[in-house]
């Protein structure tokens, strides 16, 4: 199984944290376009064109021994796609309390994976729970 270092799966989360912060601080959706060509750029090349990775490349040294499942790190990337449309979306039809909700459960989730906890690597096991034809027992 390919795995990427979680250093660069962190730069990630940093700069989502970041750009939605500043989105929210400047009352700007436009940085939230820019977030999703990152995300959309990164997830099209498979995470090799992610700015927010090759800064980290650039920045850090070694790639350190912590990794995650590459399958794993592209769902979570797809979640963020997701919720990045739905808020740009949102805000491009003038519905703003859409878009902050949509918005604001990125950072929520990014802030999360942060701090130790991966929602959507819960939402992936469900997932594949559902999928295998397991019940979800809550």
């Amino acid at each position: 199984m390919r795995e990427v270092p979680m250093r660069y799966v962190k730069a990630n989360q940093i700069g989502i944290v970041l750009f939605v912060v500043l989105s929210f601080l400047f009352n700007q959706p436009l940085i939230l376009g820019a977030l999703w060509i990152i995300q959309v750029v990164g997830l099209a090349s498979g995470g090799k064109l992610n700015l927010f990775v090759q800064i980290a490349k650039a920045v850090l040294n070694g790639k350190g021994t912590e990794t995650q499942a590459v399958e794993l790190q592209r769902f979570n990337n797809i979640l963020a796609v997701l919720f990045l449309t739905l808020a740009l979306i949102s805000f491009g039809l003038g519905w703003q309390v859409a878009g902050y909700i949509f918005s604001s459960m990125l950072l929520l989730a990014a802030s999360a994976a942060l701090l130790g906890y991966c929602v959507g690597c819960t939402v992936y096991f469900w997932y594949k729970q559902l999928r295998a034809g397991r019940k979800i027992g809550f």
